[in-house]
């Protein structure tokens, strides 16, 4: 068992990344869980579609209203307690949407309100545990530390978290929820046994003060090239990915002819990809420097748009989500590296929260471009849109998106 856990998480990655890791993963399989019956949950209790794609959108708006004040708080108070903070909130919640499901006393209102308070709880949550690893693991194990977080994301949330949630939901309707309880408050619990050194500052200012901090935030990506850069890029590709994906289902049903279990199955496939790249990931790094991991992500999320585009063959589109899946976790890990690399600790809350809202406001207007070409033009052309805007905008960056590879150069650095 200690010949495993060394293999998983390294002794050199500290005991408080240890017990970070086991709550992230405690509350990614909760999550997971919630991904299915929370969908499910609505669909019992209504056919009406717009209520079912409200929730959809309550789901979607919490990071884009909250994610900036959440940064501040990140940057503001003790981290581990804003962790703990929102996931008592969220524990809170469950709680008590499970005594309705139990009394059988809920209702369709009840049930979007609940989904929505554990999305916003979630939004502070997760903002504030991207900030700990590098205030617990050295900045050369960054790499490695988030590629064993995102392998739980993974494994926890998006394969497994989901089958088990459909499961309990078939089981009874309160039982996923009491799941996903438990699994919130051991989370709670483990990451109460994190140290952190010394941060934080006091916050006896005035309420503008809030909008000086979310300035200073932008104004610091604003003037880091790196930072900006990746911003930049991550806004615009989920413009271009937000507008394929969103026809995802349309997609598979019409062009590739699948049915729920075959488009299941693509996003199955994907995460099975994503595993194979936690396993290239360290090999991969430590040949080829970060800024070249990410120009080639980029490249190949490029030309994914175009193969699905050109393929009507269910098993060809299948390796390729299998391809993408594995590009989506070796992008999204090199990141969230890079970005904790290169920005100070003290501002680590608010950078992340623009980087938060670069990637929420793409996918929104992404969805709104791909749902027009889709009706207009056909199922297609949302991906014939998102490779010839992937395509230009890795052109106009390519020599920009050389910056990334010398972020090591200036860590910490305040900008000019």
């Amino acid at each position: 068992m200690g010949r495993a856990a060394e293999i998983l998480v390294p002794a050199r990655l500290g005991a408080g990344f240890r017990w970070l890791i086991a709550s992230s993963w405690s509350t990614n399989l909760g999550d997971g869980i919630a991904t299915a019956a929370g969908p499910l949950l609505l669909a019992s209790l209504t056919h009406d579609p717009f209520l079912i794609s409200l929730a959809a959108m309550l789901r979607w708006a919490p990071p884009l209203v909250f994610g900036l004040y959440a940064g501040v708080l990140a940057d503001r108070h003790d981290r581990r307690r804003v962790v703990i903070a929102a996931n008592l909130a969220r524990v809170a919640v469950l709680a008590v949407l499970t005594v309705t499901l139990a009394t059988g006393t809920i209702s369709v209102a009840g049930a979007l309100v609940a989904l929505g308070l554990l999305a916003t709880a979630e939004v502070f949550a997760d903002n504030t545990v991207t900030t700990l690893t590098p205030m617990l693991v050295h900045r050369d194990d960054l790499a490695l530390a988030n590629s064993r977080l995102q392998t739980g994301l993974l494994t926890l949330d998006q394969l497994i978290g989901p089958s088990i949630g459909a499961a309990l939901f078939a089981a009874g309707v309160g039982w996923p929820f009491a799941a996903e309880l438990v699994l919130v408050t051991a989370g709670v619990l483990l990451i109460s046994k994190v140290v952190l050194p010394p941060h934080g500052r006091s916050t006896g200012r005035s309420r503008g003060d809030v909008r000086r901090d979310i300035a200073e935030g932008f104004r610091w990506v604003r003037h880091n090239p790196a930072v900006r850069t990746l911003v930049l890029t991550i806004m615009i590709f989920n413009v271009t990915f937000g507008a394929a994906w969103s026809v995802l289902v349309l997609y598979a049903t019409q062009r590739l002819a699948l049915g729920a279990i075959g488009f299941g199955a693509l996003t199955t496939v994907m995460a099975l990809g994503g595993l194979v790249g936690t396993g290239v990931y360290g090999p991969l790094t430590r040949r080829v420097s970060l800024g070249n991991v990410m120009r080639a992500g980029l490249v190949l999320e490029t030309l994914t748009h175009l193969a699905l585009a050109l393929t009507t063959s269910a098993p060809v589109a299948l390796v390729i989500f299998f391809v993408f899946g594995a590009h989506a976790f070796i992008w999204h890990t090199t990141s969230i590296t890079i970005r904790q690399r290169a920005v100070p600790a003290h501002l680590q809350g608010r950078v992340t929260s623009v980087n938060t809202i670069g990637l929420y406001g793409g996918l929104v207007v992404g969805s709104a471009i791909g749902g027009t070409l889709a009706t207009h033009y056909g199922v297609t052309a949302p991906f014939w849109f998102a490779f010839a805007g992937s395509a230009v905008f890795v052109l106009l960056l390519w020599r920009e998106t050389s910056r990334i590879a010398h972020t090591d150069d200036t860590v910490g650095a305040e900008p000019s």
